[in-house]
């Protein structure tokens, strides 16, 4: 867990707020007027807010910024005595969520915050007014047979080999590389800061037990019986695709194929717009935010 009061040299220069209303300290950052509409970012593997350090002052024109850290990144707390399934991550969420009692919420998500706020629009579509999808899927969209999957996909056929436990133990040093092995292309702009920031989380093997488990929840049983307890609420796939959407991925992603995804997408928003961008990885916010946050805020303003 990073110490509240760290900014990176100032690059994470936002006040740390926290919520204790599911059972850890629960790190967020809360930026803009409290009565303007709220725009949540939601990271994932193996990050947290940090990423998306350069999208709060753009779209906090747009809006109230609302970023939080999941269980076990950034700096939120990494208790032991969790099990860090799917479903504890997206009750987390929902339980912040209703404390600050949101409304007309724009979601952005990439990585497993699709899985996460796509979970908490399910269950609450009357407080989203519109979604972003980044390098990531959301329960209920299906590509047609035959596509390659994110099983197929070369990080997960990576998470399956005797390197992965020992890599992701040891993500104190292993930062880069991992998110290298995922998708991260801009590596030239990599400073001792940009390191310390994604490595400070994870001191000891402990406190990487959120990063180990994410990948693993991918092939989870659990994991697929809670998103399609999700997706089979009545009226939820309705509900969610009446809402304005937007597919933003970057092509060079080794973890989530784009014709996968961009399918995904298509199946739950015919005519949602979809922008794909060559050269860029993964990790969007970090490869391209100036053209991501544009992109975004042409959203915001069209809808």
């Amino acid at each position: 867990m990073i110490p509240a009061d760290e900014t990176f040299d100032g690059t994470w220069p936002y006040e740390p707020r926290f919520f204790e209303g599911a059972g850890f300290r629960m790190h967020y950052v809360d930026e803009g007027p409290p009565d303007a509409e709220p725009i949540v970012c939601l990271h994932g593997e193996p990050t947290w807010g940090y990423l998306y350090r350069n999208f709060i002052p753009r779209l906090g024109k747009h809006g109230r910024v609302v970023v939080p850290d999941h269980m076990g990144f950034g700096k939120s707390e990494t208790p032991q005595d969790r099990s860090y399934e799917i479903r504890e991550h997206c009750e987390n969420f929902e339980k912040l969520m209703l404390h600050l009692d949101l409304h007309d919420v724009t979601l952005v998500m990439q990585d497993w915050g699709g899985g996460i706020g796509g979970s908490f629009a399910y269950r609450h579509p009357d407080r989203i007014k519109r979604l972003c999808i980044m390098n990531t899927v959301i329960p209920g969209g299906q590509a047609p047979q035959g596509t390659i999957t994110v099983l197929d996909h070369y990080w997960f056929k990576w998470v399956n080999s005797d390197a992965f436990e020992p890599t992701l133990s040891n993500l104190g040093s292993t930062v880069l590389s991992v998110m290298k092995r995922i998708g991260f292309e801009r590596t030239a702009h990599v400073n001792e800061t940009w390191i310390r920031a994604y490595a400070t989380p994870f001191p000891t093997v402990e406190e990487c037990k959120g990063a180990i488990k994410f990948p693993r929840c991918i092939r989870s049983d659990k994991t697929r019986e809670y998103m399609v307890e999700q997706v089979m609420r009545p009226g939820a796939v309705d509900a969610i695709r009446s809402k304005p959407a937007m597919c933003v991925h970057g092509e060079e992603d080794r973890a989530i194929p784009t014709e996968f995804a961009v399918a995904c997408f298509k199946d739950m928003w015919p005519n949602g717009p979809v922008v794909t961008l060559p050269g860029v990885g993964h990790f969007l916010q970090e490869d391209a935010p100036e053209t991501v946050t544009a992109l975004i805020e042409q959203f915001i303003q069209m809808t």
